[in-house]
């Protein structure tokens, strides 16, 4: 008997996903962001929101959470019913880094969320003070080899991207580096502009107009593309620096709740992945630095996979860990 309503309960739950998402959605859909208000995150979110709650034909409420290293965004999505009324739009931290820097994560990424879509790709661009004698990677090296023990790089915070960046490039080619954190990007930018610090990496868009006034200069950037704000610089990888970890950006991803029904994740994989191609999009990826991606569920998983490895190698040799 037993047997039998459990059979009867999973047909009728088969039978229900498809009624489910041909009706979805029918209230509004909330998108939990792990930034304050203001910010790049927040500012692709909302543009997010409004193009996708249209072709929804529902209204998407960005809901700002921040804290924890975005944790508490992520554990909350992780936790919501899994019927793709509750979004999460993230940064790397809390997906590519935190089960790497922290002993204790509330969530597992593989087991308690699935993938939508990855939204953009965020270049960091590897930035000196004006009067660093470098004007390309080669001249850095020998410069940071002729200061051995004498120079410093910036980071806005342990952990992050730029940490775990500038950390294997001063490893690596052994350049006898230490490393200053901030707490955020801003302050890390000041000093770097008041000559406190003489390198860093950093977003593009933070640092592009302290380009155009010459008081930083860029050298290179992370990843396999150049970025379009930045024609003439060229990647890490141009430059010669061919080793995996200097493809690793961070951007943004799109996630929902494990267990989502197919159809239900399938819609939201289209209108998302439609929206990051409309005109409104592509503009507020510009002004922030951003390169649009919008790829497949598949995709961003897969993505995900391949970049694990790589980060774990990038965590141990900075020795960043966050508790």
């Amino acid at each position: 008997m037993h047997r039998i309503q459990t059979f009867v309960l999973a047909a009728a739950l088969a039978c229900s996903a498809p009624g489910f998402a041909q009706g979805f959605p029918t209230r509004s859909i909330t998108m939990v962001v792990p930034a304050p208000a203001g910010g790049a995150s927040d500012a692709i979110a909302r543009s997010l929101a409004d193009a996708m709650g249209k072709a929804l034909g529902q209204v998407i409420v960005v809901d700002n959470k921040p804290g924890a290293s975005g944790m508490l965004a992520t554990q909350l999505v992780a936790r919501a019913p899994a019927d793709g009324y509750t979004l999460l739009v993230t940064h790397t931290t809390p997906i590519y880094y935190a089960h790497h820097t922290f002993s204790k994560v509330p969530y597992d990424v593989r087991r308690d969320l699935a993938f939508v879509t990855h939204i953009c790709d965020a270049s960091l661009v590897l930035a000196v003070h004006k009067d660093v004698p470098a004007r390309n990677m080669t001249e850095f090296i020998a410069w940071a080899r002729s200061n051995k023990g004498k120079v410093s790089y910036g980071s806005y915070g342990v952990g992050s991207s730029g940490h775990l960046m500038s950390s294997y490039l001063a490893e690596s080619r052994q350049l006898g580096m230490s490393h200053v954190p901030y707490k955020g990007e801003a302050p890390m930018i000041q000093d770097l502009i008041g000559g406190h610090i003489p390198w860093a990496f950093a977003t593009a868009g933070s640092l592009s107009p302290h380009f155009t006034s010459g008081q930083l200069r860029p050298l290179a950037v992370v990843g396999e593309q150049r970025l379009d704000d930045l024609p003439g610089v060229p990647t890490l990888i141009e430059a010669g620096f061919r080793d995996p970890e200097f493809k690793i950006i961070g951007g943004l991803t799109m996630m929902v709740a494990a267990g989502t029904p197919a159809p239900v994740l399938a819609r939201l994989e289209k209108e998302a992945r439609a929206a990051i191609q409309t005109v409104q999009l592509r503009a507020r990826f510009q002004v922030f630095g951003l390169i649009g991606v919008g790829n497949s569920a598949k995709e961003a998983r897969e993505g995900f996979e391949a970049s694990g490895p790589v980060i774990e190698k990038l965590v141990r040799i900075s020795g960043a860990k966050m508790d």
